[in-house]
């Protein structure tokens, strides 16, 4: 098809609705970065984590990162 068959085609078609988004005001997040380490875990501590498939890795980070918030609380009465 020659482009402006094409142009043509997209023309006639209803579901080729031009979207109007305005992107002028989007803020981009980075995300944190990550450091790459090497670290020794039980064998059933990362089938555990491998099990829910695709992301185990930042699971492992999520539960570290919860332990680190809990030991970082000011303790009651102290």
């Amino acid at each position: 098809m020659t482009d402006e068959e094409i142009a043509q085609a997209v023309a006639k078609d209803p579901d080729a609705v031009p979207i109007d988004v305005d992107w002028s005001d989007a803020v981009l997040v980075m995300p944190a970065r990550k450091k790459a380490i090497s670290i020794r875990v039980d064998e059933d501590v990362l089938d555990f984590f491998k099990r829910d498939g695709e992301g185990y890795q930042r699971r492992m980070n999520a539960v570290l990162r919860s332990y680190m918030l809990q030991k970082s609380k000011p303790k009651k009465g102290a």
